[in-house]
């Protein structure tokens, strides 16, 4: 196997490779690859790693040699799946690496959104605590998750390691039938229309992929629905909802909160409408969620079985 990794740096330098590296012989890394630099590096090679990198059609036609593409995340939308089909290109990716982590981030969204942590801790540095006339600040109301219902949308791994983390919370649990899903009972858990569900969660939790079907699921006519002090959390994908509805939706009171760990642009260096300053009760976190050192790890000794399943 003649391979080249070619963002290795996505990983971070605290990964070990080995596991990789034992599969592939002599792994060429790159730590990150422009555009313009993928043809020259990956011609020649039979195995190509990546984590960001976009491969098209006329990376494949160039380089005949590729036969494997190994992604070393769960979404391979930065390859042309039809374009690798059709030349004959097998794509790995990785699953069930992130449980823990991206469910320990989604409730820390949740937790500090619904006890307004940032808010009281801001209040304190400001002086604000020590002017009081008590002995505390109630400035920010508390949502007691105990009793309240979490919703949530994708019920892969992710969904069921926030669900379960949830539950030790005392929070209910319904599903959201997502386009092309049928309404009806899943382990249990109620499986709701979108509406109805968006009407019922207090806490709406996105664990879905981006596609066509998924796109602006949640825009300004969905955040309508939802109730006035619901929170809204999003670790999966920049794109599921509408940017800009939700930002006017906050401003306006529509919803109580929102805590997001994607934008659709990554990084963000045309802005965002929710990078703004004045928007109340939000959390962006740079799509971190994933990205322990013991997750990354995963995502390394995943992608070697899965080389060495085909090798």
């Amino acid at each position: 196997m003649k391979a080249v990794f070619l963002d290795a740096n996505t990983l971070g330098d605290d990964v070990d490779l080995a596991p990789i590296e034992r599969i592939t012989g002599d792994l060429v890394k790159h730590g990150k690859t422009a555009p313009g630099e993928v043809v020259e590096r990956i011609r020649g090679f039979d195995t190509v790693i990546v984590n960001k990198v976009v491969l098209t059609r006329e990376h494949f036609e160039a380089c005949p040699d590729l036969n494997t593409i190994a992604v070393v995340a769960t979404g391979v939308n930065n390859i042309d799946q039809a374009g690798a089909k059709e030349h004959g290109i097998r794509v790995l990716n990785v699953t069930n690496y992130g449980r823990s982590t991206v469910a320990q981030h989604t409730m820390a969204l949740i937790l500090a959104l619904a006890t307004r942590l940032l808010d009281y801790d801001r209040d304190v540095r400001a002086g604000r605590w020590a002017k009081s006339d008590m002995f505390c600040l109630m400035d920010h109301p508390i949502l007691e998750l105990e009793g309240r219902t979490l919703g949530v949308v994708g019920y892969g791994d992710l969904g069921q390691g926030v669900i379960e983390r949830a539950e030790a919370f005392g929070m209910k649990v319904v599903l959201g039938a997502r386009p092309g899903q049928s309404a009806g009972e899943v382990d249990g858990y109620p499986r709701l229309p979108m509406d109805e569900f968006l009407q019922t969660a207090d806490v709406v939790s996105l664990h879905c992929l981006l596609t066509d079907d998924t796109r602006n699921l949640i825009g300004e006519r969905e955040l309508k629905l939802m109730k006035n002090d619901a929170l809204l959390i999003n670790t999966s994908r920049g794109g599921l909802v509408d940017e800009q509805a939700l930002a006017d939706a906050l401003r306006a009171g529509e919803i109580g909160g929102a805590g997001f760990d994607v934008l659709t642009e990554e990084p963000p260096r045309h802005g965002n409408p929710l990078l703004a300053a004045d928007i109340p009760n939000l959390i962006i976190t740079p799509h971190s969620a994933w990205a322990s050192r013991e997750a990354r790890q995963r995502i390394v000794d995943i992608t070697a079985r899965n080389l060495a399943s085909v090798s």
